[in-house]
């Protein structure tokens, strides 16, 4: 694979800091933006610490980038349900900053971080934010003829994650209170996708054949919470207790994302993909600090 010049803006945080290192394990030039330092960088990467509201250092950070990857967001989306005019001079306005750096610098394509929320009437404001974004990253291209692929990623876990992160909040609660406390009936259904196994799919989107494509990754097997948190009470012992709040959470979807389809998008999968049971035991090590050091995700 040819290698060139990435910028991955949101690279400190969560599946930010995994692509850019599976891209850097490629042997691409990879340049991570974002309002912090990452605890993560390689020596083999460059940081920028810069804000996506901010159109100068936006700018200085796209020259002589060939390919960015678009993390930099809020991307909780209970925070943002309470913050709509932050979530969307954050989300929107800063995507617009960018798109307007990658047009000045002739990048050759940007890969936005968006949601399977989209498809949902779910999401608040952040659903909001992510398919406006869509829409003016679409509507670039046919004005500037600036190439694109869109990724809808859904339920990620993993390493380096924090209590933004639902599977993250349920193993650190189980192991510190020998409890979790869930916000639902626990039938909702989740298709639980390891955020290294996003990180490789992300690395292969590079690929011309992918270029103008809108991107479902989502985990092989649809599950429900319940039997996730089950797997956790094996896991830890049965002396944790599940505490099902039933209060509507009209935020999240129940059974499925899809109410409503704004581009139909293929799913994108791997052969191989992490085991979730490992996977939840190398979180916890994480949590216990066995492992990396947890931080918390922009």
């Amino acid at each position: 694979m040819q290698k060139f010049r990435i910028l991955v803006t949101g690279g400190s945080g969560f599946l930010g800091s995994h692509i850019a290192d599976a891209l850097s394990d490629e042997g691409h030039d990879v340049t991570l933006f974002d309002v912090k330092p990452s605890p993560f960088l390689r020596s083999d990467q460059k940081m920028v610490v810069g804000d996506l509201k901010d159109k100068e250092s936006v700018d200085q950070a796209c020259q002589d980038i060939d390919y960015v990857y678009h993390l930099g967001a809020i991307a909780d989306i209970d925070v943002c349900k309470d913050l709509p005019y932050e979530t969307m001079e954050v989300n929107i306005l800063g995507t617009i900053n960018l798109l307007d750096s990658c047009v000045r610098h002739k990048v050759k394509r940007m890969m936005f971080s968006s949601s399977i929320y989209v498809h949902s009437r779910s999401g608040s404001f952040y659903r909001i934010s992510k398919h406006a974004c869509e829409q003016i990253i679409e509507e670039y291209h046919l004005k500037y003829n600036l190439p694109y692929t869109i990724l809808r990623f859904g339920t990620l876990y993993g390493t380096r994650s924090d209590e933004h992160n639902s599977v993250y909040r349920y193993l650190k609660s189980a192991l510190n209170e020998r409890k979790i406390l869930f916000k639902g009936k626990g039938d909702e259904v989740r298709e639980y996708i390891h955020v290294q196994d996003s990180a490789q799919i992300c690395v292969k989107i590079l690929e011309s054949e992918f270029e103008g494509k809108n991107l479902i990754i989502t985990g092989h097997h649809r599950m429900k919470v319940t039997e996730l948190l089950s797997m956790i009470q094996e896991i830890l012992g049965s002396d944790v207790d599940l505490i099902h709040d039933e209060t509507q959470n009209v935020s999240h979807y129940s059974q499925t994302p899809f109410s409503y389809m704004p581009k139909t998008g293929k799913k994108m999968v791997m052969n191989q993909y992490c085991d979730l049971g490992q996977s939840l035991v190398e979180i916890l090590e994480e949590i216990n600090g066995e492992g990396e050091s947890s931080i918390h995700d922009q």
